[in-house]
């Protein structure tokens, strides 16, 4: 996510995780069938995801009003039980009018209006898989979750976009992103209107009054990066050294503005080929970009398909940063919020690099440069970026701070194992998570060095890093 994302705040309960095999379950007791627990662990946000399920597939077939603002529809979720389950919760906000386990009604009820319990007839037995059917009808506009009112949308236009949570405006989720899973994307509109999503479009039926279109990403991702857009976009396509591209900007914007955002987007398969000399192969099978009209303050980047604010046809950087999260926040995901620097940091760091291979100054230039115009005294420094908290996982700081190091970090153990490092951590943990600690071990492994005081003093000390070789900085 571009950093211009207004903070989020929400209260910090701590629940413990159970890692392994790409996602996390709270640790539940599996000698009898119990109930679910309603969060995985994650302390930033203790209801977000669900404990006792992984799932693998959503298919989601919605209609939308953008008129009115009304979503109806269903999605069908495969999933398997990893534990004994009585009962279990999905994320979601709309009321639910029915909901069907395996073919079977079953019951449920929403009476925390973040957490939908659904009590199967025959509760789960341990690594069992079913298929989970949610009926639903509402208006996302008037939904709340964690302070926060997502559903971005005028009665023209709507984009399903932002971070970290979206998902529960308009699908029953597991919303965390250690739950990875395909995605099938049905979207219904009335006729004449275009619908944007990830991965490739599939189909598109008519009738007399309406048009559904279907895409499909067939390679996981977390559920927040999951992404509609209805209204009326101008869309082209095309193919580049191999790799489809589908970009669409809209045309609620002035026509100027479609023409720059069109050129910009334009830039992406080239960024993308870019970026792949240094991370390796593009993680996907297609690639894009959707400029939207309406008045957001941040790009995202939704997996195969970032969502941008119009900003001309000049800032690159931008389409650098959301490209860059394709393998550094998406393919590759964090297993808590509180890692967030690895994924901005990250991409922040690509900007840099994407720069001083095209006539800009150096990442080591701009480390410096960044390094001394903030004093010891200033406010950046105070802030823990291992462990920012949920009111801060979109601070300046995580964001440079997170780039900083990992330039120092290059300047510290040099070029060849800088980038093998990254190479390797993408390869390790591709389609799966981590954790800056295990990013970390991975940096002392590659690079044969003893790194604890260089990431104490860059990602935990709340004090600007001494101007030392040992930090990156010599």
């Amino acid at each position: 996510m571009s950093r211009r994302l207004a903070r989020t705040a929400a209260a910090a309960l701590f629940l413990p995780l159970a890692i392994g095999g790409g996602y996390a379950v709270a640790v539940e007791d599996a000698a009898v069938p119990e109930r679910g627990a309603s969060g995985v662990g994650d302390p930033y946000w203790p209801l977000d995801g669900n404990g006792g399920i992984d799932v693998a597939a959503y298919k989601i077939k919605n209609r939308y009003n953008l008129k009115t603002f009304r979503l109806q529809g269903s999605t069908a979720l495969e999933l398997t039980a990893t534990a004994e389950l009585s009962s279990f919760n999905l994320d979601f906000l709309l009321p639910v009018t029915r909901v069907k386990v395996d073919g079977v009604k079953a019951r449920f009820n929403q009476q925390n209006k973040h957490e939908l319990e659904i009590s199967p007839t025959t509760p789960f037995a341990a690594q069992s898989t079913h298929t989970v059917k949610v009926t639903y009808d509402g208006n996302p506009k008037n939904k709340r979750y964690a302070g926060e009112r997502n559903w971005l949308a005028n009665t023209r236009e709507a984009v399903a976009m932002n971070q970290p949570h979206m998902a529960p405006w308009w699908f029953p989720a597991n919303d965390h992103p250690i739950d990875k899973a395909t995605f099938d994307i049905s979207t219904t509109v009335a006729r004449g209107r275009e619908v944007i999503a990830n991965g490739e479009l599939v189909s598109k039926r008519r009738t007399k009054r309406a048009t559904t279109w279907r895409w499909r990403a067939d390679e996981p991702m977390a559920s927040y990066l999951a992404f509609f857009a209805a209204g009326d976009f101008t869309i082209k396509k095309g193919t580049s050294d191999g790799l489809p591209w589908v970009n669409a900007v809209s045309q609620q914007l002035p026509r100027r503005e479609q023409k720059a955002s069109l050129k910009l987007l334009a830039r992406t398969p080239g960024v993308v080929k870019a970026l792949s000399a240094d991370l390796g192969p593009y993680p996907f099978s297609v690639t894009g970009g959707l400029t939207t009209g309406l008045p957001v303050y941040f790009a995202l980047e939704n997996q195969t398909r970032p969502t941008y604010p119009a900003v001309g046809s000049n800032a690159t950087s931008l389409v650098v940063h959301e490209i860059a999260h394709q393998w550094l926040g998406d393919d590759v995901a964090i297993a808590r919020w509180r890692d967030i620097w690895l994924n901005e940091g990250a991409a922040t760091f690509m900007e840099w690099r994407y720069a001083e291979q095209h006539g800009g100054q150096t990442a080591a230039e701009t480390l410096r440069e960044r390094y001394n115009g903030l004093s010891s005294s200033d406010r950046f420094w105070k802030l823990s970026i291992a462990d920012p908290g949920a009111a801060n996982i979109f601070d300046q700081a995580v964001y440079d701070r997170g780039g900083m190091t990992l330039q120092a970090l290059r300047a510290r153990i040099g070029d060849e194992k800088f980038w093998l490092l990254l190479r390797t951590w993408l390869e390790q943990k591709s389609g799966a998570n981590g954790t800056s600690e295990e990013f970390e071990a991975l940096a002392a492994q590659v690079s044969g060095q003893d790194l604890t005081d260089f990431f104490t003093a860059w990602l935990r000390t709340r004090t600007k890093p001494a101007a030392t070789a040992a930090n990156g900085l010599g």
